[in-house]
């Protein structure tokens, strides 16, 4: 447990550096709506999520109890199998933290996929009722969202960070539904998608798993349909300027807000229900879009938006 975020340490400060000198990305730089046009990348066989890569590349899904290495040329395999995974993220050594509402825990997985004791499974004697997503911090520890049954008339869901010594703290509480979560490039505020209100909020971030009071950074576009179940912030990321990329289920697109919360893009994707976003490529300037191809949830898909500006990497350097 305290050896993988040990290891996340010891790139921190390479990791600091490339956040804080990365700012030169205009808004105006982005391509428009119109100019770009989303590519399949690859299929599987149902509803898909927690899109990342690895050192070498490689990228990952998570779609019903299965995890999935894909390249960038489509091809595929199985590379876990754990019960319910979703957002996931890897660490200086080559391993994984995986989200996983089946085991109420976040996992840790070594670089083949093996299963390592749990990074997380209780905060203050309580068990987590089912981890959502999960972002690192600079710091050697890591956020995530525990929205377990939450929503709209059942507040509960929950924001926790993990520290370096493998404690699990509570952040923040009280949410409907807290799904995807970023950390900005100054690793002063902390950005959560509450789903079932269809906004983004913002928390002032005072020390590493300390936050200060919340306020909305953006209330999302709505469907026409206005059921809250067409309009859901899901997974989300943000690009080297700090522009944010927020899957929005339901909506079939991906907006993108900058960091006042202004809305400035929403390209339309192949997937109706959009789940999760991610930079990667040969330059680290395409973004990858999980979900679903139709609204029954099949078949499962990742499509690529060839935008031309550089993502923010939150990959730490490989130890």
């Amino acid at each position: 447990m305290r050896m993988f975020l040990k290891l996340s340490i010891c790139c921190s400060a390479m990791l600091v550096h490339w956040m804080t000198t990365t700012t030169t990305l205009q808004a105006q730089d982005l391509p428009s709506a119109e100019s770009t046009i989303a590519t399949k990348l690859l299929e599987v066989p149902s509803y898909c999520e927690g899109v990342v890569f690895d050192h070498a590349g490689k990228g990952y899904i998570s779609w019903d109890k299965t995890l999935t290495q894909f390249q960038l040329d489509g091809t595929n395999q199985v590379f876990a199998v754990t019960g319910a995974p979703n957002g996931h993220k890897v660490l200086a050594d080559g391993s994984h933290l995986v989200c996983d509402a089946s085991q109420h825990a976040v996992l840790h997985l070594d670089p083949n996929g093996k299963p390592l004791p749990h990074a997380s499974k209780e905060c203050d004697g309580k068990p987590l009722r089912g981890p959502n997503d999960l972002t690192l911090d600079p710091h050697g520890g890591f956020y995530f969202t525990d929205p377990g049954d939450s929503g709209k008339d059942n507040l509960i869901g929950t924001i926790h960070y993990v520290d370096t010594a493998g404690k699990t703290h509570l952040v923040a509480s009280g949410l409907a539904f807290p799904n995807g979560i970023v950390l900005t490039q100054d690793s002063k505020r902390l950005l959560v998608g509450e789903s079932q209100f269809n906004r983004v909020l913002e928390y002032p971030v005072l020390a590493p798993g300390k936050v200060g009071p919340m306020k909305v950074l953006a209330d999302l576009p709505k469907n026409a349909s206005g059921k809250w179940e067409d309009n859901q912030p899901d997974g989300m990321c943000s690009d080297a300027k700090g522009n944010l990329y927020v899957a929005h289920y339901g909506m079939g697109q991906v907006q993108v807000l900058d960091p006042s919360g202004k809305l400035l893009r929403s390209y339309r994707v192949g997937n109706q229900l959009t789940s999760n976003v991610a930079f990667g490529g040969p330059k680290h300037d395409q973004l990858f879009v999980t979900g679903a191809i139709h609204t029954d949830g099949k078949p499962g898909a990742v499509y690529r938006l060839d935008l031309g500006v550089p993502g923010r990497v939150i990959l730490p350097a490989k130890k």
